[in-house]
């Protein structure tokens, strides 16, 4: 059942990979499947003592959140439901984690580790690069969205700044 649902999310038009069939089910063949109960925090933001692996989301949702600079509370990124892939980034270079997420309600994932990714890479490596573009290309989306973001909010300061200055008389 796990490899169904997994299968569908990695081909669903519009998905990540839009892999074929046969490599659909390669990769799945990969992945093992893990519950988390509610409140469960599945990556917690700067850990490298977790095992490296990434997360196909099958059921449920997840609150992502960072504390950027170290800040007490924490800043939510966004929420995501099934289909989406977390974790992906430490799966890739094995560094820390870069936020936390959190199971809003139960969640059912697939999870890829980084053993599964080698074994991939060996014995499947046209599969293997279909993901890791498929990866990639995800990561460049997410960093030109935070570059327009940038933009968004030095615009805010810049206008916020001539605003005080109007104010104060300088």
């Amino acid at each position: 059942m796990m490899a169904e649902r997994a299968i569908d999310y990695l081909r669903t038009p519009g998905a990540l990979l839009q892999l074929n069939l046969p490599e659909a089910a390669l990769l799945a063949a990969q992945m093992h499947l893990l519950a988390f109960p509610a409140g469960a925090v599945l990556f917690r933001e700067g850990d490298n003592d977790s095992p490296t692996h990434m997360l196909l989301l099958l059921e449920g949702s997840v609150s992502v959140d960072t504390s950027g600079s170290g800040a007490v509370d924490t800043v939510a990124i966004s929420v995501l439901g099934a289909g989406s892939i977390i974790g992906e980034m430490t799966l890739l270079d094995g560094a820390p984690r870069s936020a936390s997420c959190t199971a809003i309600g139960p969640v059912l994932a697939a999870g890829l580790s980084r053993k599964g990714l080698e074994a991939l890479l060996d014995e499947q490596p046209r599969v293997a690069a279909k993901l890791m573009v498929g990866l990639a290309t995800r990561m460049a989306d997410r960093l030109r969205a935070l570059g327009e973001q940038i933009q968004f909010y030095a615009r805010l300061a810049a206008d916020k700044q001539r605003e005080i200055e109007r104010l104060s008389g300088s």
